[in-house]
């Protein structure tokens, strides 16, 4: 048996400073729609993202895209074929957001409420 991760001491600005940097890997009025999108494991193509989410344009999916794949959040898989099949998935760290931000949505429900 493995040895439980310790976690580190934080004190109030490190705590801070750690959500500031993850909540930057996130924001972007897009990023978490196309999140919510490929959670459960979903395997979605370019096109099947742009269906789903028919606001956006080609260009800002791209943009997205392209920065949550530098930060690890997506995987991007190109089939070689003519023409080119580009599909996206959450990587598993990406998948690994789902906990957080269900409870961030359970936030945001109860707060909607006044629950305080």
């Amino acid at each position: 048996m493995g040895k439980p991760e310790q976690r580190p001491d934080y004190t109030p600005m490190s705590a801070a400073a750690g959500v500031e940097r993850a909540i930057g890997m996130l924001e972007g009025r897009w990023k978490l729609v196309i999140l919510f999108h490929l959670f459960g494991g979903k395997v979605l193509r370019f096109s099947d993202l742009e269906r789903a989410i028919p606001d956006i344009s080609q260009k800002m999916l791209t943009q997205q895209l392209r920065r949550m794949e530098e930060d690890a959040i997506v995987q991007r898989i190109v089939h070689p074929q003519v023409p080119p099949k580009v599909e996206y998935r959450l990587t598993e760290w990406g998948q690994s957001l789902c906990p957080a931000l269900d409870a961030l949505l359970a936030w945001a429900e109860a707060a909607e409420r006044g629950a305080t």
